[in-house]
């Protein structure tokens, strides 16, 4: 999906920003948070929770289930990270926002996500659940086909 992409350079910018946010925040990325989000950001494919507590048994860290449950939970709560609902994985976030909204193009080909930041398409999903009477609360949006790469 992504051209001359420099991946060592967007792990470093993702680390760089959850050190931001949770000093806004008043709150601590702690080592086992921060290397959670390491491993995340290492693709752009969605990753499970089971492979990410393999990844770290592997190097050493002996994690329970519930340690990285909460270091996901932590992150998402922190919009550092999204959950891919169709994969049940997770990426990290691209995009600076506040909201819970989130949109997504998966390639169903190579797997990779890439994030959408679109406030027009937003509004427009807002506007048409209220003309049906419903009021929207989260709004997750996974749009399935081939990335141009994959399509060449």
């Amino acid at each position: 999906m992504r051209k001359n992409h420099r991946h060592s350079k967007c792990v470093k910018d993702a680390l760089k920003r959850a050190e931001k946010v949770c000093s806004k925040h008043g709150s601590r990325l702690t080592p086992i948070r921060r290397r959670v989000l390491e491993l995340i950001w290492q693709s752009h494919k969605p990753i499970k929770a089971y492979d990410l507590l393999a990844q770290l048994s592997t190097e050493g860290h002996i994690e329970k289930p519930p340690t990285v449950y909460r270091a996901l939970q932590f992150l998402m709560e922190n919009h550092l990270i999204h959950r891919i609902e169709s994969s049940n994985g997770y990426i990290g976030c691209e995009v600076e926002h506040d909201e819970m909204d989130s949109k997504f193009l998966v390639c169903d080909r190579c797997h990779e996500v890439e994030e959408l930041c679109e406030p027009r398409l937003n509004k427009t999903l807002s506007e048409t659940s209220r003309k049906q009477g419903f009021i929207p609360n989260q709004t997750n949006v996974e749009i399935h086909g081939i990335c141009a790469n994959c399509a060449k």
